[in-house]
């Protein structure tokens, strides 16, 4: 076993979009693992929107991301030390490890995972993002057969099983996402009834007319993750008693602003009224006691690949910080991933 180990620090907080000088790549001491623990030599690390906000010290829904200590996030790998008699060295596990190519956590605090499946899939597909799209419909959505649904960053691993898990419920899923290629997965590989491209219509008056096209009832849900034009769009095709999902805004999360960020309070309020609309928050921590039923139902549809899913995999761990910054770009197509 090797005495050295590498792992990604937060250096300094960025000003506006994170750059590479906000990162720091470390070699230090392999950690051993405690009674109780793992050691895990990490195969594949988890690249998502909610890291961006972190990096900013203010106040949130979780604690920022600490300066000079290994980014936080969720990764994979192979058990190669056990202290614990939940694992045993081979298994391999998910936990929140960060951006290191080795980990020691409690075993309580990881999840054995299924040899038959890639151990990425724990970071996408059957990992958070999956079970946030899953948890957000099902606490939230109040989904009826034949309403329409529209989500943004369709062809992202929250977006993509949003669109999929609608669909097997019998509504018409239509997804919205960046550039032509894009757009064609959505409707070929995804299954979605309809597809618009955000690239092709930069403002929300824009994006409003092209939704329209796709959507001539209306949009009964709307599953946010982004913000920006695309929801400035979509706001005024909602119709009576429509359900807005707020899972993210990643075209906000580095402090930029458009027309759909000056909207005044009192016309969105309005807005909300006279639509009878419910605009929920949605953090998956509210859910984690029902993460096994997730799993119940949703892993043998993608081994069954009655669930399709993408992953975007930048080779080696020196190209955290570029990946990073192409998923907040949009440039990923499916989860981004990094394999070490």
């Amino acid at each position: 076993m090797t005495e050295t180990m590498k792992r990604w620090v937060l250096a300094r907080r960025p000003n506006g979009f994170p750059v590479d000088a906000d990162f720091r790549l470390e070699e230090v001491p392999m950690p051993e693992p405690a009674e109780g623990e793992i050691l895990v030599a990490v195969s594949h690390l988890s690249l998502d929107p909610y890291m961006r906000g972190r990096m900013d010290d203010v106040a949130s829904y979780t604690a920022p991301q600490e300066l000079d200590r290994t980014m936080g996030g969720g990764a994979a790998g192979l058990v190669i030390a056990s202290r614990s008699d939940k694992f045993k060295e081979g298994d391999l596990a998910f936990g929140m490890f960060g951006w290191a190519t080795h980990g020691a956590l409690p075993a309580s605090e990881c999840r054995k995972l299924d040899p038959a499946l890639s151990p990425s899939t724990s970071l996408g597909v059957l990992g958070m993002p999956g079970f946030t799209a899953w948890a957000g419909l099902e606490a939230y959505a109040r989904m009826k057969e034949g309403e329409t649904l529209a989500v943004a960053a369709a062809t992202g691993p929250v977006g993509s099983m949003v669109g999929q898990l609608a669909q097997r419920k019998g509504l018409r899923a239509v997804g919205i996402a960046g550039g032509p290629e894009k757009c064609g997965l959505l409707t070929d590989r995804f299954g979605f009834d309809a597809a618009v491209d955000h690239r092709a219509h930069g403002s929300a008056k824009e994006m409003r007319a092209a939704l329209a096209e796709v959507c001539p009832d209306g949009i009964d849900i709307y599953f946010e993750n982004v913000g920006g034009p695309v929801l400035g769009g979509a706001l005024p095709l909602m119709n009576l008693h429509g359900r807005i999902i707020i899972c993210g805004m990643i075209a906000w999360y580095s402090g930029e602003s458009d027309e759909t960020g000056a909207i005044p309070l009192q016309k969105l309020w309005r807005l909300a009224l006279v639509k009878r609309l419910t605009v929920q928050g949605l953090l998956q921590t509210d859910h984690v006691a029902r993460f096994r039923d997730f799993a119940a139902e949703v892993t043998p549809l993608v081994k069954e690949g009655k669930i399709a899913y993408l992953e975007d995999v930048s080779e080696g761990f020196e190209t955290m910080p570029a990946a990073f910054f192409s998923m907040l770009k949009g440039g990923n197509t499916g989860k981004q991933v990094v394999k070490v």
